[in-house]
């Protein structure tokens, strides 16, 4: 999977209705941001969200953390799964506030880029189109994708090697990236092997703590 490359430079299109998305600065919640780093998303699910302004699919998204404020990931407002209605019992009323779904365009959860003069009111903050293209801007082009080897070995005891395999895949659900080292190095090149855990590069060899 990757990311789809949002190209600033061009014309923006339109909504679904015909007129011209909206922006909107999306603040990541305390610790959904180790979240998002530990595991590949294509969107971005929040719930809970109470914000005047109603945000369309298709509109513009900037999503930030604060302290200090970075910009770690672009996107879209997608529809979300399920709508939920102001009057449950009128299927014409109006869509309630629901969850907010935004599907990534571009991500740079592991070098987020600081972000200067930018007051934010909420969890969700509309931006001036001009604002969301200059955050959008600052980014740059996409990095060159290439091919990595990534691995994960645990030494298990078992009766058989069906039951080693599925002792093997209890262990990752249970103990995840947060506990669990992925061997990852160049394809071609596993002389430049790294160990990651909770996303970042972690040192294995207990003589070099020494």
């Amino acid at each position: 999977m990757s990311d789809t490359e949002l190209r600033t430079s061009e014309t923006i299109e339109e909504g679904t209705d015909g007129t011209s998305p909206g922006a909107w600065a999306v603040l990541l919640p305390a610790g959904r941001y180790e979240a998002e780093r530990l595991v590949h998303h294509d969107t971005l699910e929040l719930t809970g969200l109470d914000h005047p302004a109603r945000s369309r699919p298709g509109d513009l998204v900037a999503v930030l953390v604060d302290e200090p404020l970075r910009l770690v990931a672009l996107g879209r407002v997608a529809l979300p799964a399920a709508e939920t209605r102001e009057d449950p019992d009128d299927p014409q009323s109006e869509p309630g506030p629901g969850e907010l779904v935004i599907t990534y365009t571009r991500r740079v959860l592991d070098e987020p880029v600081r972000v200067h003069g930018l007051a934010l009111d909420g969890p969700v903050t509309g931006l001036d189109l001009a604002v969301w293209r200059e955050l959008a801007d600052r980014l740059g082009p996409p990095p060159a994708r290439r091919s990595w080897l990534v691995s994960l070995d645990l030494p298990i005891e078992a009766a058989s090697p069906a039951e080693a395999v599925r002792l093997f895949w209890s262990y990752v659900q249970e103990l995840g990236p947060r506990e669990l080292p992925a061997f990852v190095s160049p394809a071609g090149d596993e002389l430049a092997m790294q160990a990651f855990v909770l996303g970042a590069e972690a040192n294995q060899d207990p003589e070099e703590d020494d």
